[in-house]
This record gives structure tokens, sequence and C-alpha cells, in this order.
């Protein structure tokens, strides 16, 4: 026969667990506005730092004459560079609109569940709309912009 550690140092048996899944399934799982908008701040501090990185070789561009700097603006008016520089734009608005955010809840604000998903929402409608109208105010101030490197 052999003995259980509980019966050994004579401590009752543990009750059995319940049968359950070891974490959500994703197509079950919705994720919370709040962890959304935690996961897209991280995440944009990220490609705000390689935006910046772009915008330096940009500069650098720049310094090193008039053929490096047709280079690059070549390559930022393309069709890609343009969809590069507008996620740009959009991380910029997001990180600056949730990071508001953030100076409320640091001064304990927002913190209801109601209010948080709600001011989530708000960030990434708000982000959308800043990205658009700063795209649509470039166009608008210098129209010609759009194929002036060529």
């Amino acid at each position: 026969m052999t003995l259980t550690r509980g019966e050994i140092l004579g401590t009752p048996a543990q009750p059995t667990a319940r049968e359950r899944p070891l974490s959500p399934h994703l197509q079950i799982y919705r994720w919370p506005v709040t962890m959304l908008t935690s996961i897209l701040h991280r995440a944009t501090g990220v490609a705000n730092a390689a935006g910046l990185v772009l915008l330096t070789a940009w500069l650098v561009a720049a310094s090193f004459g008039p053929n490096a700097y047709l280079s690059a603006q070549e390559a930022l008016s393309s069709i890609f560079g343009r969809l590069v520089l507008f996620g740009f734009t959009l991380s910029l608005s997001y990180h600056l609109l949730n990071g508001i955010r953030h100076l409320f809840w640091d001064v304990g604000a927002g913190f209801g569940l109601k209010t948080a998903r709600n001011t989530g929402l708000a960030v990434l409608a708000g982000a959308l709309l800043l990205t658009l109208i700063i795209w649509a105010s470039a166009y608008v101030i210098a129209p010609g912009a759009a194929g002036a490197s060529r």
C-alpha cells in the first residue's frame, strides 16, 4: 500500500480541482479595451523610436546635399513611403493622446471600468481623427508637395 504525502504528514488530501481550461481560447476571449490600449501604447512607443530613426535619416540626407535629399524625398514620396509616414503620424497621435489619458490616471481620475473603457475608445478614435486632420492639413497647405520631388 502506498501512502500519500498528506497521509504521511497527517494532513487531509487536497480536494480535486475543477476541470477548466488553462487559458481562454483566442476565438472565445475578447480583449478588453484597456488591455488593447496598453499594448498599443507600448507598441507605438517602439514605432515612434523607429520613426525617429527615419526622421534622422531624412535630416542626414538633407545635410549630405541635394542628390541625397532628392533620393530620400523620392523614397518618402512613394506609396510605401507615404504609408510608413502615415503610420508614423498615427503612432505619434495615439501615443500623445494615450499619454494625456495616463496623465489623468496619474492624478487618480478615470479609473472606473466604464470611464477607462470609454476613454480608451476615445483615444483610438481621436488618434485616427487627429492623423487624418494632420494629413489633410498638409495637403491643403502644400498641395504641390505630393509630387514635388519628381
